[in-house]
Formats: structure tokens, C-alpha cells, sequence
């Protein structure tokens, strides 16, 4: 049989360089209008009974090849389960073999959270009792922009997630906090919604989302150095979420990430601000202490560097939210390996593990809400 190789769905990203045998050739294609690249996302067809070899040629010049080594590729026949398959990277080039016993098997680099997958989410969470669905404004595809909004209480809560469009694990996560906040049996989110008003955006970036990019919008933007002046040109996104964040204000804040090379899940604050007070730092602080004392999917060891004293990026939304409202704001980065400190050889970081996490993120924030 002939081997069929698609990727023209979505979020698919994959070109075919050339078939010889078992071993297949690739490369990911850029975001458009940007030289950023990383995520794939594609099916083969045609290929059941034999062991296949794929090769990325072109990964050494992802945005981030030094997450490759110690990463593995990700399948799946159902789209549901997604598992790890035996990877490596060497002199530029990312490998990894499958033997296949299915008709069809989908590959990716991370577990994919589709557009379709978004509407179901939204249609299901907007029909609980308590929650109110808008659109805060359209993306430069013609998409809409969704909020969700619950809760009675004073605090003004912002969740936002998959700024970069390629980090899927954001939106599994989500998801996860969308359904332990409209959960009308669980007592940390009843007592939640009585404390806070939450707004909830589970996907910033719906066009690179469905393009299949890894971390820019449809105009080759990424949306994560847009915060301090955003416009309808670049990034529509980033203003009509600035611009009802300005509506409601901001106490606590979680942008919803993922990291390509650090095999474990971690926290950034907004060191550096020019109105850093020890007092707002130290909420933040306290947030990740009590994280990790909640799960074991939560570490404090590994993670970026702090910035120096008035050295922070503002057009970062964490460090913006947290200079422009007082917001304890943070970064909530994933991986695309595994939480190393609670290792899952089968699945790695996955779907499941995302949902979790953002259940803990709740439960924690439940014992410090009044504090905020």
C-alpha cells in the first residue's frame, strides 16, 4: 500500500520531503510571517504492518531545539489517548519509529486541543448554571474571541491560556479548571465562586491555533510581547483582553503556558517591575510554596531566571497585569517532556496531567483568596 501523509486539518503542520522505504522525511513548516517553528501535528495512512522511521529534518532550527534532546514524539490511533514513541535528535535532526497496527495513527508534538474540541468546551461549560459566555472581540481569521465569566465574589480572578498557539497543554488545563469551577458538588469551587469573579479565556490564539503554528497569531505576532501597546493590526487579541481586564480590574492573575525544554511544571513571577513591593511579591511566592506542598505535579527547584530590579518586560501580560493593576500575576509553564519529579514513561505530560494541575492551581488558590 501506498503511505498517505496528511496534515491539511486542524492545527495540522507537517511537508513531506521524501518516502524511501520505511524511513520518511519531513520538515515543519513556519508560522506564517514568522520564522518561528516547533509544533507538527499530522496523520499517516496507508502504513499498517510496517515500522516506520520519521525524521524532522529541519529541527535544528526550531525556535527551540534545545528542548529536543531528552523529548518524545507523541501518537495516537483515536485521538484521545496519546502516548510517547521512542525519539531521538542528532546533528540537527529529530527521529522517531513507530510500528504501526492501525489503518490510521496521528502524530504530534504535543497532545492537540483542536478548535472543534474549543466550541464542545464552550457549549458545555456556557449551559451550567452561573455562567455567562461573551465575546470580547475577533481575531484577524474572523474568529471569536471567548470569555467565560462565573462567580459572585468581589476578586477579580483572570485565567488566560495558549498565548502560543503550539502549547496545547494550556488549553487541557483550561479546560480542567472550567469544569472543577462549574462542578456544582465541589466545595473548593463553591466556596471560589462565592470569594472571586473568574474570566476565563481558554484560548487567546485561535488562528495560530487552527494554522498549526507554534507560537505567533495570524499576522506572525507573538501575543506574549504585545501587552504594554497592543493594536487591532498585530494583535486584536491582546486588546480586547487588556481592554475588559481594564473593566473588571485584576487581583490574581495565571497566564497559561508551556515550556519546550524544562521537564518539570514551574511558575515565573514578575520580578523587575518597577512597582515591585515584597509585600505583592511575597503573595505570589506563597501561591507556589503552597502549589507544590498541594501535588506532586508541581515543583519550585527548576525554572527561569528572576529579572534584576527594574529590569521586568512589560510587554509581558504577567509583568504588565502586575505593574498596571497590583494583580499577583504569574506564568503557569508546562512541559512538553514530563514532570520528571513524578515521571509517566507511558504518557509523559499529558492531557490528563494538564486537568489535574489546574485542579490543584484551584484548590490552592481557594486557601488564599481572601488574602489576595
Amino acid at each position: 500500500m501506498t503511505i498517505h501523509i496528511n496534515a491539511a486539518f486542524d492545527s495540522g503542520n507537517i511537508r513531506v520531503i521524501g518516502i524511501e522505504g520505511d524511513r520518511v522525511d519531513l520538515e515543519i513548516a513556519k508560522d506564517h510571517k514568522s520564522d518561528f517553528y516547533q509544533w507538527f501535528h499530522f496523520r499517516v495512512a496507508g502504513a499498517k504492518g510496517r515500522t516506520l522511521t520519521f525524521r524532522i529534518l529541519n529541527a535544528g532550527g526550531a525556535a527551540y531545539a534545545f528542548g529536543w534532546p531528552g523529548y518524545r514524539a507523541r501518537w495516537s490511533t483515536d485521538r484521545a489517548a496519546w502516548r510517547t514513541t521512542d525519539t531521538g535528535y542528532a546533528d540537527g535532526v529529530l527521529s522517531f519509529t513507530r510500528a504501526i497496527d492501525s489503518d490510521v495513527i496521528w502524530f504530534a508534538y504535543f497532545a492537540p486541543y483542536s478548535m472543534e474540541r474549543h466550541q464542545d468546551l464552550l457549549a458545555r461549560i456556557a449551559a451550567r448554571p452561573g455562567v455567562s459566555l461573551r465575546q470580547l472581540g475577533t481575531t484577524l481569521d474572523g474568529q471569536p474571541l471567548d470569555c467565560v465569566t462565573l462567580g459572585t465574589g468581589a476578586k477579580q480572578v483572570w485565567f488566560y491560556a495558549r498565548q502560543h498557539p503550539g502549547e496545547s497543554m494550556a488549553e487541557w488545563w483550561a479546560e480542567g479548571a472550567l469544569e472543577k469551577l462549574t462542578d456544582p458538588d465541589d466545595a473548593t469551587a463553591r466556596a471560589l465562586r462565592k470569594a472571586a469573579t473568574f474570566h476565563i479565556v481558554p484560548n487567546m490564539n485561535p488562528d495560530g491555533s487552527r494554522r498549526g503554528h507554534l507560537r505567533t497569531n495570524a499576522a506572525g505576532v507573538n501575543l506574549n510581547r504585545e501587552w504594554h501597546s497592543p493594536t487591532p493590526e498585530r494583535s486584536p487579541e491582546v486588546l480586547a483582553v487588556l481592554a475588559a481586564m481594564d473593566e473588571t480590574g485584576v487581583d490574581f492573575a495565571m497566564d497559561v503556558h508551556g515550556d519546550e525544554a524544562i521537564p518539570a511544571n514551574f511558575l515565573a513571577g514578575f520580578e523587575g517591575i518597577p512597582s515591585w513591593t515584597d509585600a505583592q511579591g511575597g503573595k505570589y511566592y506563597e501561591f507556589g510554596r503552597r502549589l507544590a506542598e498541594t501535588t506532586p505535579e508541581f515543583q519550585l527547584e527548576l525554572g527561569y531566571e528572576k529579572s534584576a530590579p527594574g529590569t521586568a518586560n512589560l510587554s509581558m501580560s504577567t509583568n504588565q497585569l502586575a505593574e498596571r493593576f497590583g494583580a499577583v500575576s504569574m506564568t503557569l509553564e508546562m512541559p512538553f517532556k514530563d514532570h520528571d519529579a513524578n515521571p509517566d514513561p507511558e504518557f509523559a505530560w499529558s492531557p490528563a496531567r494538564c486537568k489535574a494541575l489546574a485542579h490543584a492551581c484551584l484548590d490552592t488558590l481557594a486557601g488564599m483568596i481572601d488574602g489576595i
